[in-house]
């Protein structure tokens, strides 16, 4: 297993919106010195849209240079251009990714033989586990179960993040990661892996025990939906950058398009952290 709590970690940006390679080092110690077994790089937290190829290289890099020994290191390498895919899923690996993420191609919208080819392809150039990335929401694309299912019989094709959750289901040959901390619960409870988890940021042991104490899991999940729904309130980063910087964690503003949160978005993201105390 990759680890059942994994942080899609942020990409910290400075003033100038530069990538902050000192805050993302101390980020990375602080997500997996509080319960996250590994992270995942340059996935839909980390902004991976509006990176250069050379930021998002090396991210993975520091990642894998710096991780303690034990924790894993999940590089985020989808693309809807197949052999952008493929290219950047053989570098992570070159730089020492434990596992590559892989986005259903998003926009050009494939059809399923396209899809089965394009995830074919990804997992020649891969040599280390294939985590799908099931997000139709942001894609336009879904993988339902019986296309997982088929691509689950691809050598490398190892796991699925699914963040659609009315799909949520266990498929047979792959293991299941919730893509949405409000089915972490579940997905535990379905006896999937875990969760690539936003929440595990600023709420990690809380997480930790959700995957550790079975019988209390319900009640801690209980305790952390309003922090669920606090990080929801906008667009994905940006509720999760703002909680980060409350805490004093050096993290920025997300670059545009994407745009800090507002007053009131503060306000109740200032509200649901004040839960945790």
């Amino acid at each position: 297993m990759l680890g059942s709590v994994l942080t899609a970690i942020v990409t910290p940006f400075d003033d100038h919106l530069r990538v902050d390679e000192h805050a993302f080092v101390e980020l990375l110690h602080h997500v997996l010195a509080t319960g996250s077994d590994g992270v995942v790089v340059a996935g839909t937290t980390g902004e991976p849209a509006t990176l250069t190829v050379e930021e998002h290289l090396r991210l993975v890099e520091l990642a894998c240079a710096e991780r303690p020994v034990g924790k894993t290191v999940i590089a985020s390498t989808g693309s809807n251009n197949t052999a952008h895919a493929c290219a950047m899923t053989a570098r992570a690996v070159e730089l020492g990714a434990d596992a590559v993420l892989s986005v259903a191609p998003y926009y050009n919208r494939p059809n399923r033989r396209g899809l089965v080819r394009h995830f074919t392809e990804v997992a020649k150039a891969a040599s280390r586990p294939v985590v799908l990335y099931n997000v139709p929401v942001r894609t336009g694309v879904d993988l339902p179960n019986d296309l997982l299912a088929e691509l689950a019989q691809i050598e490398h094709i190892d796991y699925v993040k699914q963040a659609d959750n009315t799909n949520l289901a266990l498929v047979d040959g792959l293991g299941l990661y919730a893509g949405n901390d409000d089915a972490f619960a579940r997905t535990l409870d379905l006896g999937g892996c875990g969760g690539v988890l936003v929440a595990s940021h600023v709420a990690g042991p809380l997480m930790r025990r959700m995957a550790d104490e079975p019988e209390r899991r319900a009640e801690l999940d209980a305790r952390l939906r309003p922090l669920y729904r606090a990080l929801a309130v906008t667009t994905n980063p940006i509720p999760v950058k703002a909680a980060l910087n409350l805490l004093g964690h050096r993290v920025g503003a997300p670059r545009l398009p994407l745009v800090e949160a507002d007053e009131a978005e503060t306000a109740i993201i200032r509200e649901a952290l004040a839960t945790l105390s």
